[in-house]
């Protein structure tokens, strides 16, 4: 029996099964796919919003700002890749001066530290490439970039240490309450049905699937799809800020950014789709893209893109997110609709979760021995001794298997035994980089692959590239 089940384990379902570690409480997470951050979490912007553009007195903006403070904190907590660089709206024409003015406006009553209009001259002085249009930018100079899916690996596995039980490969299929009690049903045949006291369901995409599940249909969830270029480092260096244009109804518009390992990043266009599905990429809507990229910032080089990418985001049919308990079904948390600033906003969402698991009547008693770090090892970072040392207790700290990323075979075979350790390509590439780089894993792939395979005891071919299914070996074809 579990005091509480979390069903969906994206950067939501992980931040608030980590707070609820803190306390003494049996709690499990509940994913449907072979690792967390496998939705909407894995396919983003991996930006930390500043908290200027949410409406005044809307729940995305107190969580936002709350959740920029709390990313920075819980980033240094855990080992996660973050950098606050800033961000830059900007302006290029008069007419969207008074986007910028009204932007501003909004971030002082969100209480968003340090924001100001700069001018071109100003703005040139910060980002030498910005395009040849611009004529002023709004400076948040709060707003960083971050890993999601380390972040989320990272606060899973914390909340694992602390007492927390994952199921993996687990969708749910059923949820049932009789005597104040759930029942929760997943197609996985080595897992017998979940009882818990109450339910939090952060399940992305299909929370509205879950909430209907339990009971009544409350809302709806639509997912948006937002498609990107990852350029290589030889361009990461042509801007120093998070680049938006002026939002629009659909969005904050297409952005170019630097990401936390030193790429850049270009997108996201926005189109409404019905399937919760489909992540493809076409060329329109990447040439949109790259030509919206291009009036940002001069000079972009996109023959040096190494990958494109979709994500979907979570809209709801409220504007603003859905953290309630659900009016059906007592003892079941809605944490739905979380798009953009959702990545930012999460740890703060968990905070507002647990109060209302507590108003619900959950006993919150906090633990005595609560272990809020983790720590990673990241082998280029070390300085020379400290490097010489870590080689002299493991050698295989010093094969690199990863030349694109510097990579070594120490830090893979950690990320396989951590306690929620990789098992997939993609999960090993997730949690410690292998396989980001130019080459995209031509090279390293099959050597990450055998480690995986010999670590694990399992044969090369039962290895998969991500989810369940995703085979890379089909047998040999020379004895």
């Amino acid at each position: 029996m579990y005091d509480v089940a979390v069903i969906g384990a994206g950067i939501v379902g992980a931040s608030v099964t980590r707070e609820l570690s803190r306390y003494n409480l049996n709690v499990c997470l509940i994913e449907k796919e072979n690792d967390v951050s496998e939705g909407s979490t894995k396919a983003n912007s991996a930006i930390i919003h500043a908290g200027y553009d949410p409406e005044y007195g809307t729940d995305m903006a107190r969580h936002n700002v709350r959740g920029n403070y709390l990313a920075k904190k819980y980033s240094k907590e855990l080992s996660v890749p973050y950098k606050q660089i800033g961000s830059l709206v900007v302006a290029f024409s008069e007419d969207e001066m008074g986007t910028l003015e009204e932007l501003l406006e909004r971030g002082i009553k969100n209480e968003v530290p340090g924001i100001r209009i700069i001018n071109r001259e100003q703005l040139l002085e910060i980002e030498p490439h910005i395009g040849d249009e611009a004529i002023a930018a709004l400076h948040a100079p709060s707003a960083g970039v971050i890993g999601p899916w380390e972040f989320t690996i990272a606060l899973a596995e914390n909340a694992v240490v602390n007492g927390a039980k994952l199921y993996l490969n687990s969708p749910v299929i059923g949820i049932e309450k009789e005597d104040g009690i759930f029942t929760i049903t997943t197609s996985n045949p080595n897992v017998e049905p979940i009882k818990a006291k109450y339910i939090v369901n952060a399940a992305g995409l299909f929370a509205d699937n879950i909430m209907a599940m339990a009971g009544e249909k409350e809302f709806k969830i639509t997912p948006r799809k937002g498609q990107y270029f990852v350029l290589d480092k030889s361009q990461g260096h042509l801007a120093n800020h998070v680049i938006f244009q002026c939002p629009s109804a659909v969005g904050k518009g297409v952005l170019i950014t630097p990401t936390v390992h030193g790429n850049l990043l270009a997108g996201p266009d926005a189109e409404d789709i019905n399937d919760k599905y489909d992540k493809s990429t076409d060329k329109e809507r990447l040439d949109f893209v790259r030509e919206a990229g291009n009036k940002s910032i001069k000079g972009i080089n996109f023959r040096e893109n190494i990958r494109n990418f979709a994500g979907l985001r979570a809209y709801s049919d409220r504007e603003d997110f859905i953290i309630e308990e659900s009016k059906s079904v007592k003892g079941l948390i809605n944490l739905a609709g979380i798009k953009s600033p959702g990545l930012t906003s999460a740890p703060a969402i968990a905070e507002d979760a647990v109060e209302l698991l507590g108003k619900a009547g959950l006993e919150l008693e906090k633990k005595k021995d609560f272990n809020p770090k983790r720590e990673q090892t990241y082998f280029m970072a070390l300085s020379p001794e400290e490097k010489g040392e870590l080689i002299k207790k493991d050698p295989s700290f010093g094969r690199v298997i990863c030349r694109c990323e510097n990579i070594t075979e120490g830090e893979i075979i950690e990320a396989i035994k951590r306690p929620l350790g990789g098992q997939t390509l993609d999960g090993i590439k997730r949690r410690t980089r292998p396989g980001m780089g130019r080459c995209q894993g031509g090279f390293c792939g099959p050597r990450v692959q055998e480690i995986i395979s010999r670590e694990l005891g399992v044969p090369l071919e039962e290895v998969m590239l991500d989810i369940d299914g995703s085979y890379i070996l089909t047998g040999e074809t020379k004895k």
